[in-house]
């Protein structure tokens, strides 16, 4: 008897147990819908010491191209600033978020000036900052 009770229960455990009924799921929203309703961050108003880290944009014409093409946007910034205090500035000032940042120390170099006097043109901290897709700034309102 007791490998008759055995051979019960292991055929009860190899058998399939009966699933309990699905709960029908509710319609989900179409990616359109979720798309047309981006959510609008917003900042803090802008300090001075924001206005201190970012000094004026850095306008040549490859920093154009890349803020038509790339939706990147290059400035001049203070020397002793770090990438998270120039993110935080800039999107303070401009109400933009930023993605991405990078910075570069362009070294000063010496000159001629009229031919016959030396010179020196500083040089600057700049950042090419990365704004998300969407977002645009101008840097050339009246």
């Amino acid at each position: 008897m007791a490998d008759e009770e055995k051979k019960v229960e292991a055929v009860e455990e190899a058998a399939p147990k009966k699933k309990a009924p699905a709960k029908k799921k509710a319609p989900a929203k179409k990616k359109e819908e979720a798309k047309a309703e981006p959510a609008k961050k917003e900042f803090a108003k802008p300090t001075e010491h924001d206005f201190a880290v970012i000094v004026a944009p850095h306008i040549t014409e490859k920093t154009m191209a890349l803020m038509q093409n790339a939706n990147k946007v290059t400035v001049k910034v203070s020397a002793k600033a770090n990438k998270i205090e120039i993110k935080e500035a800039f999107q303070r000032i401009f109400q933009v978020p930023v993605v991405a940042v990078k910075v570069n120390n362009v070294a000063s170099k010496e000159t001629t000036r009229g031919g016959r006097y030396r010179g020196t043109i500083s040089g600057f901290k700049k950042a090419v900052v990365t704004v998300a897709e969407g977002s645009a700034i101008d840097l050339f309102k009246e």
